[in-house]
């Protein structure tokens, strides 16, 4: 499958606003983002509120939905209405080739796959496998895509592109990936959360290579924020193909985690490591040719 740089369509770009002001606004992005979401997921820990009460899902799904509501503000305060429609349109940019919807729902289940393999020729024996139905895996990726608006049109949609403009976006796809991996951070401490007490580290690392896989979608699709969220449904519902969680883990800050993860993130890296190589170098979409 070719994933080199294609042609793509341009849209306003961050630096349609002067580099002071690209700065400012950016850095309001992410204080305003983990403020609004710490303080929701923080306020469910120090409440002891258990998890599956109804309360406690509300104040998580709405945290979640902080990047999108922070873009929206930056994005009408810096650059009115036009900059909402064009934020808005990348998130409905489907016109892209069908090799790149291929990479966004695979990705992360192949690369399960192959983890699984190189396990059984290390261990001897496979690993644990989940139990879900392919297709029904399929179904909930598709449903679930849109609901993954409200990190997308924050990370991608509007972080991403102003990253690019001070570092590229190779470099910007790794920063903002540690700084994603770290707005999850509290969910490690809530008990009942499928992270919790797992190795917050090697999950980072983890995160920080599927945001690298991310900028190179979103480069070659031309900003489509439509085929970021569907890699980041499929991410989501593709995870426990092979289980990675670490049995008996409670330490988030230890480097514990299980021989999946690591062999996961491993071979993620390898491809992010190929694709940096590979990421244009024009700071912004509108310069690729």
């Amino acid at each position: 499958m070719p994933i080199g740089p294609v042609k793509a369509e341009t849209y306003p770009a961050a630096s349609t606003v002067a580099s002071s002001t690209l700065a400012g606004s950016l850095l309001l992005f992410f204080v305003a983002t983990f403020a609004f979401t710490w303080a929701c997921w923080i306020g469910v820990l120090a409440a002891h509120i258990p998890l599956e009460s109804a309360i406690a899902q509300l104040f998580i799904t709405i945290g979640t939905f902080a990047p999108a509501f922070a873009a929206l503000w930056l994005t009408w305060k810096y650059e009115g209405r036009r900059g909402i429609h064009a934020l808005l349109d990348r998130a409905l940019k489907w016109r892209v080739g069908i090799r790149w919807y291929v990479l966004a729902v695979t990705y992360l289940a192949l690369a399960k796959l192959a983890s699984a393999l190189i396990y059984r020729l290390i261990f001897g024996a496979w690993p644990h496998f989940g139990t879900d139905p392919w297709y029904l895996m399929l179904a909930v990726i598709v449903v679930s895509t849109p609901f993954q608006s409200g990190e997308e049109l924050g990370w991608r949609g509007y972080a991403l592109p102003r990253l690019a403009e001070r570092m590229g976006f190779a470099w910007g796809g790794v920063a903002l990936g540690v700084i994603w991996a770290s707005w999850h951070l509290p969910i490690f401490f809530i008990p009942g959360a499928d992270k919790y007490g797992q190795s917050f580290p090697v999950w980072a690392a983890a995160v920080t290579a599927v945001s690298i896989a991310m900028a190179h979608l979103y480069v070659n699709t031309g900003g489509s924020l439509l085929l970021t969220m569907l890699m980041h449904a499929a991410v989501n519902n593709t995870s426990d193909i092979v289980p990675a969680a670490q049995a008996g883990s409670s330490n988030p800050f230890s480097f514990k985690a299980s021989p999946i993860l690591w062999l996961t993130t491993a071979l993620m890296w390898i491809a992010g490591a190929y694709w940096l190589f590979r990421m244009p170098k024009p700071a912004s979409i509108s310069e690729l040719v």
